[in-house]
């Protein structure tokens, strides 16, 4: 049988105090092994807060871990420096991105359609209250279903 935990760690910061290592505990597996792990595997996201879905074989106790991808919310904080969004986004802009840092988000965040994914990063930048290029970003959106940003979207 499978123990499935899911946790929101620190990239890279994860330690075997609470909620992990008393998660761990009854499972037998050696946590400083797993924070170990975990750590090596979050690394890339320093600063950020990531999704790990740890299984644990509790009779073997080997143990797999799954990292997510952190929120775009918090990509394109991280790329601007912010510590939050617009308290009043259409009105407030706190920040403007160049098309290839969304682009670099996009990617970041994975899967198979990046033109689908930019355009989910932009909807996230329109409700934070950040510029694409200096243009609000459903203009952005309009203009890639335009196909005006073709070369960079290759």
């Amino acid at each position: 049988m499978k123990a499935r935990i899911k946790l929101l760690v620190e990239g890279g910061k994860a330690n075997p105090g609470p909620p992990l290592g008393p998660a761990l505990g009854p499972l037998g597996v050696n946590v400083a092994q797993v924070v170990q792990k975990i750590n090596q595997e979050t690394a890339k996201f320093s600063g950020m807060k990531v999704p790990v879905i740890l299984t644990v074989d509790r009779k073997t106790k080997e143990f797999q871990i799954e990292v997510g991808s952190p929120p775009v919310s918090v990509l394109v904080k991280k790329e601007l420096g912010l510590e939050k969004g617009a308290k009043t986004p259409g009105k407030e802009t706190v920040g403007n991105l160049s098309l290839s840092q969304v682009i670099q988000i996009a990617k970041q965040k994975g899967g198979r359609d990046l033109r689908a994914k930019v355009k989910e990063v932009l909807g996230t930048c329109k409700s934070m209250g950040v510029t694409v290029e200096g243009k609000d970003p459903v203009e952005v959106q309009r203009e890639i279903e335009e196909g005006r940003h073709e070369e960079e979207l290759k």
